[in-house]
């Protein structure tokens, strides 16, 4: 159950790679296309759909950035066990 030192270099790789990867689409979902597509006069509940798009981008990074501070952290811990 040792891991070894390339499969931790490995995960860090891919760790970062998710990051770029994650920050990009960030970037994506907050430019001209995607915030016209949700900018309609239309209300899911109660909420202009703008705002929820917004919200709900929101949150789901902070998501993501809590399962990536999760598997970093896991990263570390077993750093020490080699």
């Amino acid at each position: 159950m040792r891991t070894t030192i390339k499969e931790l270099v490995l995960h860090r790789l891919k760790l970062k790679d998710t990051w770029v990867i994650c920050f990009v689409l960030g970037l994506v979902m907050m430019n001209y296309p995607f915030i016209s597509i949700f900018n309609k006069p239309i209300l899911p509940f109660g909420i202009p759909l703008l705002y929820l798009y917004l919200l709900v981008g929101w949150v789901g990074s902070i998501f993501i950035v809590y399962l990536f501070g999760r598997a970093a952290r896991k990263d570390t811990d077993t750093k020490g066990r080699l």
